[in-house]
């Protein structure tokens, strides 16, 4: 499966510089994709943050630290770029999230849909062992400090529907649609 947009080919970075430090060895870079720009958040040596212009619970500029080519990132834009060619399903990246432990599992599980598929909050809950537990984990999915590479895009709705995502519906549409091989062209 390919897509035919130039982004795939190659992930450029662009410039925009922190107005304030973040905490110690926190740093970041923005770079393109065919659905957006997208911010990337290193510390720690690895990767803690993939957010989405205009994402629900997306931290302040301020907490992202100094622009810098960290290493960390030549990985993950190769990463991405393979992702957006349609050559990668999944990702093998050195992932440094904070959260509480229940964000940890739901994340963790999050990991394991396999690509081009979905699954409901109801059902992550069952395989979380918390049958009843679909609103936490969708709260938990909400806050997933690395959109696409944790495919929380691939949550939906008990009866199918599409509900919530912290990069917005057509975002969420876009790479569904992507992942099961539709032709599209770039969102953004």
């Amino acid at each position: 499966m390919t897509t035919t947009t130039p982004a795939a080919e190659a992930i450029p970075a662009t410039a925009a510089a922190s107005p304030t430090a973040a905490p110690s060895g926190t740093v970041h870079t923005v770079v393109d994709s065919p659905c957006g720009p997208l911010t990337l958040v290193a510390r720690e040596g690895g990767l803690a943050g993939l957010y989405m212009t205009e994402q629900r619970h997306r931290p302040g500029d301020e907490t992202f630290g100094l622009l810098d080519d960290h290493p960390v990132f030549e990985q993950v834009v190769t990463q991405l770029a393979e992702y957006f060619a349609g050559e990668r399903t999944g990702f093998d990246l050195d992932l440094r999230l904070s959260g509480t432990p229940f964000q940890q599992r739901v994340w963790s599980a999050l990991r394991d849909i396999p690509y081009g598929e979905t699954v409901s909050y109801g059902e992550l809950a069952d395989v979380l062992g918390q049958p009843g537990a679909s609103r936490a984990v969708g709260l938990a999915n909400g806050k997933n400090p690395v959109g696409i590479i944790v495919p929380c895009h691939r949550v939906i709705g008990a009866n199918g529907s599409l509900t919530g995502y912290g990069g917005g519906l057509d975002r969420k549409r876009w790479l569904l649609a992507f992942e099961r091989g539709a032709h599209q062209p770039t969102l953004i």
